[in-house]
């Protein structure tokens, strides 16, 4: 027998073959598409650091969630920015507060066709920036500190009036302990029953945030190194993980993604609810400078990255390239 005996490479012959062994598949249906929608504006404003995402106004949402729903997206994910902010985030549980009515909206417009989601954290609508409710130090410190329970009860609030507001999922993206069980429990007992929870499990306090502070207008001042996980610590995440699924949660989230694929990989192999990952503005920065500059194929790159994301573990991505990929995909 000629050498070599084993011939790896017939897999690897055609189109044809390549597509029909191919082992982790990408479609529109697995993709989430984040979405910005700021108060007292009256048409798209861009966001710089992130080329081709914007801050949107009511009317530009409802238009870019059904462009979405028509590509085949699974779901948006809703960030709101609101004109004014306070030391508790009032505006988070204000049914006329930015993110509840544009949640009533894309429910009424692309409700039947996706799942819309809203981000449950107060940072967006704090006066200083942080993902709860601050307290003096009670340590050796004289930075103010997050008072995790009495953020938990404001995460209950904001929770109820999401749902009331039609939110299909919450993403709880605080990273408070217990965070899962108090939401659960307070969603229960006013009859919310059905309304799914995402918990950011696995959140670390990653570099690559940057542009979506300017997406959301961030007011933070220092950083959230004392609730968001240190990216070395890989065990850490597997633990934040199943204590959110033991707490309740229906679906379980590592963020940000590429950074991150030995963890995704982890918490997939370990919990029995989906996982999904959140391919973060820096990841998507980028890749963006990257093709304007002429160095990468952009699509192609978009593509793999994606593709890693999934083959990894995720069962679904929350990108900013959602409607275009999906729109990629179907032309396959």
């Amino acid at each position: 027998m000629s050498f070599p005996e084993i011939r790896p490479r017939r897999l690897r012959q055609s189109s044809a073959v390549r597509n029909l062994v191919r082992e982790t598949s990408l479609e529109p249906r697995q993709l989430v598409l984040p979405m910005f929608v700021r108060e007292g504006i009256s048409e798209a404003v861009p966001i710089s650091s992130m080329p081709g995402v914007a801050q949107h106004s009511l009317d530009s949402l409802r238009r870019a969630a059904a462009d979405a729903a028509e590509a085949g997206v699974g779901g948006v994910m809703l960030f709101g920015v609101p004109a004014v902010r306070d030391a508790i985030g009032s505006g988070a549980d204000d049914p006329d507060g930015i993110l509840n009515v544009a949640t009533t909206a894309l429910v009424e417009e692309v409700g039947d066709a996706l799942v819309v989601q809203t981000d449950l954290c107060l940072d967006e609508f704090t006066d200083h920036g942080h993902c709860g409710v601050l307290r003096p130090s009670t340590g050796s410190g004289t930075e103010p500190e997050i008072d995790n329970d009495a953020t938990l009860e404001r995460y209950v609030a904001m929770a109820l009036a999401q749902a009331r507001a039609g939110s299909h999922l919450l993403g709880l993206s605080g990273m408070m302990d217990g965070q899962v069980a108090a939401i659960r429990r307070g969603l229960d007992a006013e009859g919310f029953t059905g309304t799914l929870l995402l918990g950011y499990a696995a959140k670390y306090a990653s570099a690559f945030y940057g542009p979506f502070r300017e997406a959301v207008d961030s007011q933070l001042q220092g950083d959230r190194r004392t609730y968001q996980l240190d990216p070395g610590n890989r065990r850490e995440g597997l633990r934040e993980a199943l204590i959110d699924e033991a707490e309740g949660a229906d679906i379980v989230m590592v963020k940000p993604a590429m950074g991150f694929l030995d963890v995704l990989r982890e918490v997939r192999d370990a919990v029995h609810i989906p996982v999904w990952a959140y391919q973060i503005s820096g990841e998507y920065a980028m890749i963006e400078a990257a093709s304007a500059n002429g160095w990468i194929d952009r699509r192609a790159a978009v593509l793999e990255s994606l593709l890693s994301i999934r083959r990894a573990g995720a069962d679904a991505v929350l990108t900013y390239w959602a409607t275009e990929a999906a729109g990629w995909l179907r032309q396959r």
